[in-house]
């Protein structure tokens, strides 16, 4: 693992109570959270959002470009990979909240269940002291996705076993209306090859944490 290792979820939200102390209050946090598809981004974000008051979850899958766009391009095939999410988006959203100039900042989410971005379904408030970014690509060194990493205050790497973080995505895509053989394929296919350059970029994180 790399980056300075942390026992679990109250370790880093500790980290971050130490880091607002320090911080003039007026000035918000954007703590990023990155890891590969299934090793459980969207779980400890949560955890950490219960344990730090007037935080906020921003995921990085509401900017997923919309499907009739993938089809467009000819991305449909591997969603999921750098190049199908609007990162111009993404990081004109991340600047706007580091200018923090007091206005509510709207956010996209995303549905799982019908793969499409929701646009203007999180309000990220003046009184959010903490956004708590998760996603895949919050470490990517290319494609457009640099600039991000600079926009964070704090980046935490998150590690899971490779056949536990498998199995978790599969039984993710059969939930959302794959079959077994269908998300089997998917994982192993675009699911597998994000991975290997998700796992390229952890090193940059400042601290690393067990999923």
């Amino acid at each position: 693992m790399t980056g300075h290792p942390l026992a679990d979820v109250e370790a880093l939200a500790a980290v971050i109570d130490g880091m607002h102390a320090r911080t003039p209050r007026a000035r918000r946090l954007l703590v990023g959270i990155a890891g590969a598809p299934g090793a459980g981004k969207s779980t400890v974000a949560a955890r950490l959002a219960a344990a730090l008051p007037a935080s906020v979850v921003l995921p990085m899958d509401g900017f997923h470009l919309p499907q009739a766009r993938l089809v467009a391009l000819g991305r449909r095939d591997r969603m999921g990979a750098p190049d199908t999410f609007d990162v111009a988006a993404f990081i004109a959203l991340l600047s706007a909240l580091r200018r923090d100039d007091g206005a509510t900042v709207p956010a996209p989410d995303f549905d799982r269940a019908i793969e499409e971005p929701v646009p203007g379904a999180i309000a990220i408030g003046p009184d959010a002291r903490t956004v708590i970014v998760e996603g895949n690509y919050l470490l990517h060194e290319a494609d457009g996705w640099q600039p991000v990493a600079g926009l964070l205050d704090v980046t935490v790497a998150l590690h899971l076993d490779d056949p536990t973080r498998r199995a978790r995505l599969v039984a993710r895509h059969v939930a959302h209306g794959k079959t077994p053989a269908g998300a089997e394929a998917w994982v192993a296919g675009p699911d597998e090859a994000n991975a290997r350059l998700i796992a390229a970029g952890l090193d940059r994180a400042d601290y690393s944490l067990s999923g």
